[in-house]
């Protein structure tokens, strides 16, 4: 008795070891994802496959009863052809947005990567010697402690993490600030963006702005509370078709009933601005204090342009995923396509019946699932910014900047304190 126990508790240890998975198996065998149905493209096609395979039964039963439901073969060579062709192009186009939409945001971490080591490194105080006789011009000298520098150096590497976070948001159609990880990186300045899209905290327009006609507002309208159109989601346009209906009231004598008077006022209801924008603003003016206060005279003006140059292409890859999002694939193809594997499929049970009889039918259920099939690929990763589990994992890669950035901060050395000397930009002569 106790050696078959023995034997049942070697044999049950051995179980687990001897298991083999299915990503190991995937090296010797397609069987694994051949009869996989988890994230296969199975369940988005089973009711179009389903109804021809219905059509393609009626088709067999009504032919079995002795009525002639024949075509002649010229007709599916020719369909064939045209499916093919579109097929082709159409899982090709959407695969190439899918890629582009990766590159893109894939070089956007690089940016990120790359302008925060910059700032973490080379912004630092301005070195204490004295200033060489052959640089020209007055070296700023900042009343600023070290301390209170790392902690603008913090700020603004939150505010590249925020970037990312902001533009996953942007794409994926999510207005507003209020969301867990983009206010956990956000510097706490950024609370005051939530209504107007911009920090009212700074101080009132300048004269030269709309505020100047605000006196022709009446003051119930001015104190009005500003709609939260920060951070529109991607769409077309923002701009609204028609003008605000308070518009309407006001006419001039000359013009008549049938003119309207436009009142400009601060802030108006039609203006937003994206809140990647936003940020991308704060760190092309944190890059421009640096310069000011002298934070960056070891490195010159090539790191300063450098610097710039990153949040250029930041706002540029930005604008190529915003591209992608606002400019799906044109519904008349689509249509077109949906039509045309539809003919082919329904033409295709009246053409085999009659030598294939009965077992026409899961002939033409395999052909209807192989291009419905592809169709449904195409249509599954044509916009690869949202939440499907085939879209690109924007919320992983985030959170990996966003880890990087944090282990920088609290692991990696500064500069230093113009450890280095000054760089007037012009080489070593």
């Amino acid at each position: 008795m106790e050696s078959g126990k023995n034997s049942k508790l070697s044999l049950a240890a051995l179980k687990p070891s001897m298991m083999i998975k299915r990503q190991q198996l995937r090296k010797y065998s397609w069987l694994p994802d051949v009869l996989r149905i988890k994230g296969s493209i199975i369940t988005r096609i089973l009711g179009p496959v389903l109804t021809v395979t219905i059509f393609s039964t009626l088709v067999a039963y009504i032919w079995s009863r002795g009525e002639k439901v024949v075509l002649t073969n010229s007709i599916v060579p020719l369909l064939s052809v045209v499916v093919g062709l579109i097929l082709v192009f159409r899982n090709g186009t959407s695969y190439d947005r899918y890629w582009e939409g990766r590159k893109c945001f894939s070089t956007l971490t690089s940016n990120v990567r790359n302008l925060s080591r910059m700032i973490w490194v080379h912004v630092c105080l301005p070195p204490t010697e004295e200033q060489p006789t052959h640089i020209k011009g007055k070296t700023p000298v900042s009343t600023l402690t070290s301390t209170e520098v790392r902690r603008q150096k913090v700020e603004a590497l939150q505010c590249c993490v925020a970037f990312a976070y902001a533009v996953k948001h942007y794409l994926r159609g999510e207005e507003g600030i209020e969301y867990d990880d983009l206010t956990a990186v956000l510097p706490p300045r950024f609370a005051s963006y939530g209504e107007t899209g911009y920090n009212t905290s700074r101080g009132s327009a300048s004269p030269t702005s709309y505020a100047a006609t605000e006196n022709t507002v009446g003051e119930s309208e001015g104190n009005q509370r500003l709609s939260p159109n920060a951070t529109k989601r991607v769409r077309r346009k923002r701009s609204k078709k028609f003008l605000d209906g308070r518009a309407a009231k006001s006419s001039t004598p000359l013009l008549g009933d049938s003119h309207q008077t436009i009142m400009f006022h601060p802030y108006a209801n039609q203006t937003s601005i994206p809140l990647p924008l936003v940020i991308a603003h704060e760190l092309s003016g944190a890059v421009f204090r640096f310069k000011r206060e002298g934070f960056l005279e070891t490195v010159g003006p090539a790191g300063t342009n450098a610097m710039s140059g990153l949040v250029q292409s930041m706002v540029d890859q930005m604008t190529s995923m915003e591209r992608i999002a606002n400019t799906p694939i044109p519904a008349p193809y689509g249509i077109h396509l949906k039509q045309c594997v539809t003919l082919y499929l329904f033409a295709l049970p009246l053409t085999l019946i009659k030598e294939l009889g009965w077992s026409m039918i899961p002939i033409v259920t395999v052909v209807a699932f192989t291009l419905m099939g592809i169709e449904g690929i195409a249509d599954e990763i044509e916009m690869p910014f949202g939440y499907d589990k085939h879209n690109l994992p924007l919320d992983t890669y985030c959170d990996d900047l966003r880890e990087e950035v944090q282990y920088m901060i609290e692991r990696l050395p500064e500069g230093g304190h113009g450890a280095f000397g000054y760089d007037d930009g012009e080489g070593d002569d």
